[in-house]
């Protein structure tokens, strides 16, 4: 069985994976929007840079966030500047890291759902007089809820098993921003830690593995709504 100190390490890496979903959600459905239903220059340019983490090696995607978010960053001087604070080696700089893997993913699947929502259903709400609000309220939303949880879901699995982007960013400071994988990681250099690699790897599978079955069988349930409807 894990320990306390393990049992810590999960607790820390479900906050930071809870945290990176929930506050990447707004921007993923916005851009994930605007590729479903926009039309505008610079649309497939902003495709690109949203799965650039996909193929950029991870390591990068950290150093980008570092030299943003660093005291002389863009970022981080603004930070320094109005709220006295910086996410440097701190669990936020972590969650920020997770949230931009994360990202590419949610917005892919959020925009797969929107894709798959019958404009038809949306028109003959607006010739009974509903307002672009009330028409994605009352039909756009529900109808895509299936493909918004998917997302969810699978960019907090993403966010769970991040390593490079937040090791690079936020380095691993225990009881901070060592997840699991940075735990798991330390453990290694460490002789005698087998056991303990093996309780922290099996908890990271076993929630991983939890996640993507959720996702799945949020996807396949969307799908059988939508042929319903």
């Amino acid at each position: 069985m894990p320990d306390a100190g393990e049992w810590a390490i999960v607790a820390l890496s479900l906050k930071i994976g809870g945290v990176a979903m929930l506050a990447t959600l707004p921007v993923a459905y916005a851009i994930a929007w605007a590729l479903a239903r926009g039309r505008f220059p610079g649309r497939v340019l902003l495709d690109g840079i949203v799965h650039l983490p996909l193929v950029l090696p991870p390591v990068v995607t950290g150093w980008l966030l570092l030299l943003a978010f660093a005291p002389h960053g863009p970022v981080g001087r603004w930070l320094l500047a109005w709220f006295d604070a910086s996410v440097l080696f701190r669990w936020t700089g972590a969650a920020i890291a997770a949230g931009v893997m994360a990202l590419p993913l949610m917005v892919r699947a959020i925009r797969l759902s929107l894709e798959g929502v019958d404009r038809r259903l949306e028109s003959v709400a607006r010739t009974l007089g509903a307002s672009r609000w009330q028409v994605f309220w009352s039909v756009t939303a529900p109808l895509s809820l299936p493909g918004v949880l998917a997302g969810m879901v699978l960019g907090f699995a993403r966010a769970l098993g991040e390593f490079g982007a937040t090791i690079t960013f936020v380095s691993n400071v225990p009881g901070e921003t060592a997840t699991l994988p940075l735990a798991i990681y330390s453990a290694l250099q460490v002789p005698g830690a087998e056991a303990s690699v093996v309780r922290l790897a099996g908890l990271s599978v076993a929630l991983s593995l939890v996640a993507l079955i959720v996702s799945e069988w949020l996807v396949r349930r969307g799908g059988r709504r939508v042929h319903v409807l």
